[in-house]
């Protein structure tokens, strides 16, 4: 009996239903598969804020090194957390399809954006945009999987959480959705609502195609490519406030993104339109670069330092 193909990720529970997701699509293929779990520094490190835990890979490092040791074949990721460029040896062999990619405002009770209250989040593009869009509403830093903030919003430490559709609906709570926000405004992180398969080079050549043929959604593909063309001109990880969505126009591909500040005063926005996803993610960037993304890229990370 051939060796399994071992799938390393998280532990948190949304983790593992991505990760349960991959197993059970190679096992309906006659695949064996195992599932092998871990912490990742993002996960033990909750007292801090992303951009201050000192690397792009806060999600991904401790798999990686499973990766290049052989312990795991491939790493099952949330596509959205994937740095814009990955560490030598290492690629991103298929994309699962992609869930709606918008955010949303998430309670255990009633809560409307015309009225002021407290929303928790550690994003640094969620919380931009909130500055930007309803500057009455407090924010409070809010780390830790899915099931952790809902805890800490159902203990009083916010009123509300602002967080990816993708995860909400595929852990079945979407019965705390409160206002579902416009993608064409409130625009996502490059990547959300996507699962990325993550492998070094040296993986078996026979497991890569097998895991490739069985996982990997083009349609989904096309989308990310072009969103990480985007994200890799500006070094873009989920510290960052640099946002992309990227969606099929009949036979075109539009790719709407930019980057704000991050007191959500500066937003600066633009859209492309063409075929080939990668020229697509080149242009938008050169796009926001001439109206001045690359001063305001500067600034943000000055201000990170601080």
């Amino acid at each position: 009996m051939p060796n399994p193909i071992k799938i390393g990720t998280r532990k948190s529970k949304l983790a593992l239903w991505q990760a349960n997701w991959v197993k059970m699509n190679l096992e309906h293929a006659g695949i064996a598969s195992e599932l092998i779990t871990m912490e990742t520094k993002g996960d033990q490190m909750l007292d801090v804020a992303i951009a201050d835990i000192g690397t792009k890979g806060v999600f991904t490092e401790e798999l990686e090194v499973k990766l290049a040791n052989g312990d795991i074949d491939i790493a099952v990721h949330s596509a959205k957390d994937m740095q814009s460029v990955l560490p030598s040896g290492f690629e991103i062999i298929a994309f699962g399809p992609r869930e709606q990619s918008h955010d949303v405002l998430v309670s255990h009770r009633k809560v409307n954006l015309a009225t002021s209250f407290v929303i928790g989040t550690s994003s640094a593009r969620r919380t931009a945009f909130v500055k930007h869009f309803y500057p009455h509403i407090d924010i409070v830093e809010m780390r830790g999987n899915l099931q952790t903030r809902i805890s800490k919003m159902e203990h009083g430490i916010c009123d509300a959480l602002i967080l990816a559709y993708a995860g909400v609906h595929r852990m079945a709570l979407d019965a705390l959705i409160q206002e579902t926000l416009d993608p064409e405004q409130w625009i996502p992180a490059v990547g959300q609502g996507s699962i990325a398969i993550e492998a070094h080079h040296s993986i078996d050549s026979t497991k890569k195609k097998q895991i490739i043929s069985l996982i990997n959604h083009l349609p989904t593909q096309q989308l990310l490519l072009a969103e990480r063309a985007y994200l890799e001109k500006f070094e873009g990880g989920c510290s960052i406030p640099v946002f992309a969505r990227a969606t099929y126009r009949k036979e075109m591909i539009e790719l709407i993104g930019g980057i704000i500040s991050l007191n959500g005063q500066q937003k600066i926005v633009r859209s492309v339109v063409g075929k080939d996803p990668l020229q697509l993610g080149l242009l938008l960037a050169h796009e926001v670069i001439i109206a001045g993304g690359t001063d305001l890229l500067i600034d943000i990370k000055k201000q990170m330092k601080k």
